[in-house]
């Protein structure tokens, strides 16, 4: 998909505590996405609620918020950082459905934030 010009600063959410089975695929694959968002010239804000991650290293985001992964959280940091985009899949299912809650209740239609990578009716199918 090429690089929308208008997609100025992205949130990012991470995937939590690492639990057998899911998470640390997330981590890497999140951590390669920051990267390549920088890359493209992007501010890319980052909310995970797992220090101990490659993702929150001070590099691959410019900012990075070490907090519950929440739907007050996000919000808190949606109205604070004013993100055009919001990219959810790198969270797996605590992202996706977070993202989902946000999208239903209109809140990232207020803020004028987009869904990247899963539109909420991908996501709840």
């Amino acid at each position: 998909m090429p690089l929308t010009r208008d997609i100025k600063r992205v949130l990012v959410i991470g995937s939590g505590p690492i639990v057998i089975g899911q998470a640390a695929e997330f981590d890497y694959a999140g951590t390669q996405a920051c990267r390549a968002l920088k890359e493209e010239g992007l501010e890319v804000v980052l909310v995970n609620s797992n220090p101990a991650t490659i993702m929150t290293d001070h590099v691959m985001a410019d900012k990075i918020y070490i907090e519950p992964l929440t739907v007050p959280t996000l919000k808190r940091i949606i109205q604070k950082e004013r993100p055009d985009s919001l990219l959810s899949t790198l969270g797996g299912q605590t992202g996706l459905t977070l993202s989902m809650q946000l999208a239903k209740d209109g809140f990232l239609e207020k803020y004028g934030v987009r869904l990247l990578g899963a539109t909420p009716e991908t996501i709840d199918k």
